[in-house]
């Protein structure tokens, strides 16, 4: 808060009292051996809401009380306090961290419940932090076998324009503090939620962004030109002289997004390097270009400045720079990371947008910067990835790039990558009952060399249904692949995929589902299902229809679950949630972001079977499967059949087992899966995208002779002969894990 006091400070000294260390406080480290009892630093996390400015303080770079309070608010001066805690203690070097340890990470926690803050109903009086650490929940997910819940992001998140915090403008992935937002709980709940995850044998997940903040205390900071702050960000400063190739900033607005001929200019003037690989989120007149201009703003010194800052993605997500000589990005990153690991008390962290932090002007200015799949992104994930290791944790990315990017990203930096390699692909074979793109998309992660098990194979998340396909627009535009009878470019294969997936699950076929940018489909798993079914009264379902549909959502689940890998999935898809009518949220999508209508609230333990909306106000969305009690006591619910096949996972080490082969196959709806678990056995997953029941040959070089036995009922289903094959019948929309027993001659 600014004080009297404060207001005397000279701009230089007012983070004076960041160099105080405060004493070590005692923590109790359940999960992790490796964490010692008594490190856990603390940042200051001051709340913004507790601020009354003092008129006539002006929000103003020049007046030392605005300058002293944006201090106090901002994350790199919490991380700072935070290194000075930790600089010299020994138990930092307790724990191994050079190398990503996939499996490791799986054993931790290989199912994950994703959670979206906006989107949880609770108890009344609850917060969303204290519904996830709530027993009940808990012994349910115990039941249905979820080990993890990864929380998303609950830091305060969007901006600060003078004395007021302005709302996030990504669904709280512009983070701007250390501090809980108080919209989803506090510390002590946040605490609280990860003893109860330990009581059951899991672990919480946070979230940290690498990639950007919001426009927050260190970026009005930085605009000052405030001591470390510019080197948060990719930022310049515009001479005066130059400001002439600066759009005018629209009234009641910080910034302007630079249209493409503005880009230009700057660039040949050298003031930027210019367009890059691809714009994000691109719209017309909205975002046609990752470069913003900022207004005149008064530095601390009183120099009135205009910058120029990259954004890979939304205005108010000023990217951040890895490579500044005050190493101030760095700096702040990981004292956020350090933060949700040792004050908190969470066990691993998601690194959103860590892809893209790297980015540097192409030789000779010709061609687009290059800002994907940059050495230097690699070598700050690595730096991140040690660090979290070093202190007991684990990390995954969620990273949509070329196969072979999120391979070598993989390699040295964060133990587990999101899998957007067969995401896309297994939702194209539900979509269209086919399973080509999908095995091509296997067999060319298996060719990358990518491990399915650093892998997490999710059905819904809070983003759209993605189908950029980077894989093959950029680096293998060019390359020459086999599908549907045809020899298409890398390109066209890409096109054609997305093509596909908009006439079979928008428009006609799926009018509650929309087109999300140049990025996917705002769908949900059942709404996905039900536009392939040809269901397009979402008001009209049967029992019949939800039955199939039920079917068609445990295969998909089957296909995430059955193989190497972390299996995650969502509320969403735990209640068989259908997507909001789009006057539901009309506001919220009226700017073009049209995944609020997958977004719906749900109430996933029946806490509030009247309530219409969340805490968050996000409405309710119609529910196919119900809550998760109800479930539970039924053997034919979703949930109730997901339990068996989770447990059917565990008992037999699926997680960590490694895929060794795609075979080709007889019928195009089937995909059979050959994976060697951690104990040699062979282990086969066989899959039905069609609704026809199917008797199938199944047969590879990777599969030995022997008994095939079924793993859910323990039975002998066929005997593999000399060629390596085998004969199995699965039901409409069906699969199976089966294992191969090799301790009898296959005559027997």
């Amino acid at each position: 808060m600014a004080t009297k006091d404060s207001a005397q400070v000279p701009p230089d000294e007012v983070d004076r009292d960041l160099e105080e260390v405060i004493p070590e406080i005692s923590y109790d480290a359940q999960r992790y051996e490796s964490r010692p009892a008594r490190l856990r630093p603390r940042a200051r996390r001051r709340r913004l809401e507790k601020v009354v400015p003092a008129p006539p303080f002006a929000a103003d770079g020049r007046n030392p009380a605005y300058v002293t309070w944006l201090v106090e608010q901002s994350m790199l001066g919490d991380a700072k306090m935070m290194g000075r805690q930790l600089t010299g203690d020994h138990a930092m070097w307790a724990s191994p961290y050079a190398a990503p340890d996939p499996r490791s990470a799986v054993d931790t926690a290989s199912v994950w419940y994703t959670a979206y803050p906006l989107s949880l109903m609770t108890r009344p009086g609850h917060s969303f932090l204290a519904a996830l650490g709530a027993e009940d929940l808990w012994a349910a997910f115990a039941k249905i076998g979820i080990e993890a819940v990864h929380t998303g992001p609950v830091k305060l998140a969007g901006g600060i324009s003078e004395w007021e915090p302005t709302p996030s403008v990504d669904g709280h992935f512009d983070r701007i503090s250390m501090v809980i937002d108080p919209l989803f709980g506090t510390e002590d709940e946040f605490r609280a939620m990860c003893e109860a995850a330990a009581a059951h044998g899991g672990t919480i997940i946070d979230d940290i962004v690498p990639g950007h903040t919001g426009k927050g205390a260190d970026f009005r900071l930085a605009e000052m030109n405030y001591r470390d702050y510019p080197g948060v960000y990719h930022m310049v400063a515009i001479p005066k002289e130059g400001w002439h190739l600066l759009p005018d900033v629209p009234e009641g607005q910080d910034s302007v997004n630079l249209d493409s001929e503005a880009e230009r200019a700057l660039a040949d003037a050298g003031y930027i390097i210019g367009a890059l690989q691809r714009v994000i989120f691109y719209e017309p007149d909205v975002k046609e270009t990752n470069w913003s201009a900022t207004r005149p703003v008064y530095g601390t010194d009183g120099v009135e400045r205009r910058w120029v800052y990259l954004h890979y993605f939304k205005d108010g997500q000023p990217s951040i720079n890895w490579l500044d000589p005050t190493f101030a990005g760095m700096r702040l990153v990981m004292g956020d990371a350090l933060h949700s690991l040792l004050d908190l008390g969470s066990g691993g962290l998601r690194l959103d947008a860590n892809g893209f932090l790297g980015v540097e002007k192409s030789v000779g200015g010709m061609l687009p910067a290059w800002s994907e799949g940059h050495p230097l992104s690699q070598a700050a994930n690595q730096l991140i990835g040690s660090m979290v290791r070093k202190v007991g944790g684990f990390t995954f990315q969620e990273l949509n790039l070329t196969v072979d990017d999120i391979k070598n990203t993989g390699a040295v930096g964060p133990d587990l990558s999101y899998d957007f390699i067969t995401r896309p692909a297994a939702q194209y074979a539900l979509a269209t009952g086919d399973s080509e793109f999908l095995r091509l998309m296997l067999n060319e992660s298996l060719l990358a060399g990518v491990d399915q098990a650093s892998l997490v194979h999710a059905l819904q998340n809070h983003d759209e249904l993605t189908y950029e396909l980077v894989h093959f627009e950029t680096r293998h535009a060019d390359d020459t692949y086999s599908f549907g009878g045809q020899e298409l470019t890398g390109r066209e294969l890409a096109e054609q995929i997305r093509q596909t997936l908009r006439d079979r699950l928008t428009g006609e076929a799926g009018p509650y589902n929309a087109v999300f940018t140049q990025n996917g489909i705002a769908c949900t798993t059942a709404s996905v299902i039900t536009a392939t079914l040809g269901l397009t009264d979402l008001s009209a379902l049967t029992d019949a229809d939800v039955a199939t549909i039920r079917d068609m959502h445990l295969l998909i689940s089957m296909y995430n679950a059955f193989q190497p890998g972390v299996f995650a999935l969502s509320g969403w898809d735990l209640v068989g949630a259908l997507p909001l009518d789009r006057s539901q949220v009309k506001r919220l999508i009226s700017s073009g972001d049209t995944r609020w209508i997958e977004r719906g609230s749900y109430d996933l333990m029946g806490w509030v079977p009247d309530a219409d909306q969340s805490t968050a106000v996000m409405p309710r969305a119609t529910a196919l499967y119900g809550p998760l009690p109800e479930q539970l006591e039924d053997p034919d619910s979703f949930a109730s059949r997901l339990a068996k096949i989770l447990r059917v996972r565990k008992r037999h080490g699926l997680a960590t087992g490694r895929l060794v082969a795609v075979p080709e196959v007889g019928h195009k709806s089937l995909l059979v899966m050959v994976n060697e678990l951690a104990i040699g056995a062979t282990q086969v997953t066989v899959l039905n995208f069609s609704g026809e029941r199917l008797s199938a040959r199944v047969q590879s070089n990777a599969i030995p002779t022997g008994r095939v036995i079924d793993l859910t009922t323990r039975r002998k289903v066929d005997v593999v002969d000399d060629l390596g094959g085998f004969t199995v019948t699965l039901p409409p929309y069906g699969g199976a894990a089966l294992i191969v027993k090799e301790d009898l001659p296959a005559s027997e």
